[in-house]
């Protein structure tokens, strides 16, 4: 094989992988396709890797195949035993291993060139944008992922004067950036300090955001994490890297504004907003203590049995009790007795953007009947019976109706304009905007009280006696 034979192997595999980016990142945007396309993109990636590993030389293939089968069998043991609720941190986690990949590169680049002593100002410029970026984002996605698991508390943790002192250190960065690149050799130590203020960054960002808003931290993190691995590819002269990385930046800045625009809120809001308390239980609005009705399993079947069309709203709690497989038994039974039935998903229930439709995926619910809140919105009012499984914020009427309220303004599913109305939920609690939720207040809301995977066992079983 020629020299120029061997360039255009590695520069056909090279677009061979970014054209299964394009595709797999494209099949992502509907659930009937997702899994193809995350095969794609693992596909791709596999290439990618591989193929730059042995042009660069970087290792003997021996270590290759060994890191390979290594990152395949952890890949396969978390996927086999991580829970649905734990999906959100392990997202935050590879964010942030994505970005602490992207740091190291980046710095590993300008530790080579220096010692070599020389370090071009563009991939200087690249390497400093690169390890500030990657840095950020792996402290951030890492404290992210501490709220969503509860190791670090949920609710923001805030302190006087924080956004001068992000500011200030973002400016630090910039300044020990710039002077990198114009000063690169003999100054490991100011690297280190760009490196440490990056990552301290990273840290009091997140760490006033209130759990209510991990969902577009994630998501912003992710594209992150996708930037980050952007600039290293420019700094690396890698174009695969550069194509992988614009793709992943530029879909986590799309989602975070899905993300935001779902509770009418601005990124600069979340960020610097320290919204987002939980474990904040109201019992009624000013101390009010207000009334609700309680239902039996055995009176809310009767309901769902004999009603024309049903919603089912699935929320984090349905997550937490793993209860997606009863509730696929439960819409088939409803579904057999001839009731329509379909799924109203908020683009921010559960922790993290889209866990409510790989949950129900799990359950391999058809997904011809999940809806999006623009889509199902206007057949609430049609709808008999809307029946809400541990969700909470995304259907408090308080969003539309009550100003001065901390999530007035945001898009909810009008769970109630329906008919009627079952709210299964352990208690009364509020959700993480810690507000009290008008919905179960109202005339034609019954709370059934319990653990969801119970509750809807529960009403499967009366169902099935009908």
């Amino acid at each position: 094989m020629t020299d120029q034979d061997y360039i255009n192997l590695i520069n056909g595999s090279y677009l061979i992988a970014a054209v299964l980016f394009i595709v797999g990142l494209m099949l992502l945007r509907t659930p009937a396709t997702a899994r193809t396309g995350n095969r794609l993109s693992a596909l791709a990636m596999l290439i990618a890797a591989g193929v730059t590993l042995v042009d660069r030389n970087i290792l003997e293939f021996e270590f290759i195949i060994g890191g390979v089968l290594l990152g395949a069998v952890i890949g396969v043991v978390l996927a086999r035993t991580v829970q649905m609720t734990a999906m959100p941190q392990m997202v935050a986690i590879f964010n942030a291993f994505g970005g602490g990949a992207s740091a190291l590169l980046a710095g590993s680049e300008f530790i080579r060139l220096a010692d070599r002593g020389d370090v071009p100002e563009d991939a200087g410029a690249t390497i400093m944008l690169g390890t500030a970026i990657g840095a950020i984002t792996l402290t951030g996605s890492l404290v992210a992922a501490g709220k969503l698991t509860g190791w670090v508390t949920q609710n923001p943790i805030v302190f006087p004067l924080r956004n001068v002192v992000s500011g200030l250190l973002g400016v630090v960065i910039i300044a020990i950036g710039v002077f990198l690149v114009f000063e690169p050799i003999n100054n490991e130590i100011m690297f280190a300090v760009l490196v440490g203020v990056a990552l301290l960054l990273g840290v009091l960002l997140v760490t006033p955001i209130g759990g209510a808003d991990m969902p577009v931290v994630v998501a912003l993190f992710n594209s992150y994490s996708g930037l980050a691995g952007a600039a290293a590819g420019f700094a690396l002269d890698n174009n695969i890297l550069i194509i992988a990385g614009a793709l992943v930046g530029a879909s986590g800045l799309i989602l975070t504004r899905i993300m935001t625009r779902a509770m009418n809120r601005s990124l600069v809001n979340v960020m610097f907003g320290g919204f987002g308390a939980s474990g904040v239980e109201v019992s009624g609005v000013d101390g009010e203590v207000r009334p609700y009705s309680s239902v039996q399993a055995q009176d809310a079947a009767m309901m769902l049995g004999y009603a024309n069309s049903v919603i089912f709203v699935p929320g984090y709690g349905l997550a937490v009790a793993q209860a997606q497989h009863e509730l696929r038994t439960l819409a088939d039974l409803l579904q057999a007795r001839g009731v329509e039935v379909k799924y109203a998903i908020h683009p921010v229930a559960g922790r993290m953007p889209g866990h409510m439709n790989v949950l129900l995926a799990e359950a391999d619910v058809p997904y011809d009947q999940l809806y999006d809140l623009d889509q199902i919105n206007r057949d609430f009012d049609q709808t008999d019976v809307a029946v809400v499984v541990g969700a909470n914020d995304v259907v408090n009427p308080a969003a539309r109706d009550r100003e001065g309220s901390p999530i007035y303004g945001m898009p909810i599913l009008n769970v109630d304009h329906a008919q009627s109305v079952i709210v299964l939920k352990r208690s009364m609690a509020s959700g993480f905007a810690g507000i009290d939720n008008d919905l179960f207040y109202l005339d034609r809301t019954s709370m059934l009280f319990g653990d969801a995977k119970s509750s809807v066992g529960s009403l499967v079983s009366e169902i099935e006696d009908l």
